[in-house]
């Protein structure tokens, strides 16, 4: 068995938090606040980690839509380091759990070079196991650095199970759990792509759709959920102003990982898990301006955007739209 936080180790952790530093070298900066910024893009065409088929399209669906065009107009540098896939093959679970590890293991690669040359990588998913190497690659980079890391992870789903409590058995479902440290995955998920992160830096956002061993398990690691009912309550502000406080006060980094089921289905229905009840088109621009704001967000995971079932191409606009926000488009060029 691969051991993870509540075994024994066997790869790469994330440092323990650091007193606040100011960020002065060249790999600390934070291109979202500097522009022209260097924004690379991922592509990691696989659906691998789902039942249903599609994600894979996903990067070129958010290329067309003009994601690349729309950074630049905003005055960054884009560099497209084109896709990753692996060839095709009989879909058994066997090669599926194979492509996923290939996928991680090139996602993670990819991360650490993007940051350790100083620029911010967004990886275009894909599916959602896609983010068991990208934040992964972070991770390896924040340790190095010894920045602490912390993950927003907007979802409708907790992705928190393990290979013993899935429901599904799909791996999308599982990804957060195993960058966190769950112990029961085999030793094919351990090797030098894979780091951990903390749960206590890890907080979820839009969240409605959780399955009952998964809720106990989220519960007893202490990670932060903000389920939509906080959300009908308090607003999208209240708990994002929080997240920002706790990233600025260690001058930390911040991994955004990006569900386009966190959307309400009405405003995205491009996707294979759609649920109910999602983030509205205005709180989630306004997560983003707030994100973009602060200047803490460090990379992006956008993910399981499925053009097969999309309608003309909204959600992967939306996607678009959302990104613009994140790295600068303002309604009015209101000051920070």
């Amino acid at each position: 068995m691969a051991r993870g936080r509540h075994g024994a180790e066997h790869h790469a952790t994330v440092a323990a938090p650091k007193p606040p530093r100011l960020l002065s070298s060249p790999q600390a900066r934070n291109p979202l606040t500097e522009p022209p910024s260097r924004i690379d893009l991922h592509g990691l065409a696989t659906d691998a980690g789902a039942s249903e088929r599609g994600a894979g399209m996903g990067p070129e669906a958010l290329r067309i839509a003009g994601l690349a065009e729309v950074l630049t107009a905003l005055g960054h540098k884009v560099e497209d380091k084109g896709d990753f896939r692996v060839p095709p093959s009989p879909r058994t679970a066997e090669r599926r759990r194979a492509e996923i590890l290939a996928v991680a293991a090139e996602a993670s690669a990819r991360g650490y070079e993007t940051l350790k040359s100083a620029g911010l990588p967004v990886f275009l998913g894909g599916d959602h196991s896609i983010s068991m190497g990208s934040v992964s690659g972070v991770a390896r980079w924040c340790a190095a650095q010894d920045r602490e890391l912390f993950v927003l992870w907007l979802d409708a789903h907790g992705d928190f199970n393990t290979p013993a409590i899935s429901p599904s058995g799909n791996l999308h479902g599982m990804a957060l759990a195993l960058l966190c440290g769950e112990d029961e995955f085999d030793d094919a998920f351990g090797g030098a792509w894979r780091a951990e992160i903390d749960p206590a830096n890890v907080t979820l956002f839009g969240t409605r759709s959780t399955d009952a061993a998964e809720r106990a398990l989220l519960a007893e690691r202490g990670i932060e959920v903000i389920d939509m009912r906080m959300i009908d309550e308090q607003g999208a502000t209240m708990p994002i102003r929080r997240l920002i406080e706790r990233v600025t006060r260690t001058s930390g980094h911040l991994h955004l990982s990006l569900d386009i089921d966190a959307m309400d289905p009405g405003i995205g229905p491009g996707v294979g898990t759609t649920v109910p009840g999602g983030l509205t088109y205005r709180e989630a621009h306004l997560v983003m301006e707030m994100l973009h704001d602060a200047g803490i967000v460090g990379s992006l995971d956008i993910v399981e955007l499925n053009p097969f079932l999309d309608h003309a191409g909204m959600s992967a606009k939306l996607l678009v739209d959302l990104a613009a926000s994140l790295f600068g488009r303002k309604i009015m060029g209101r000051p920070r």
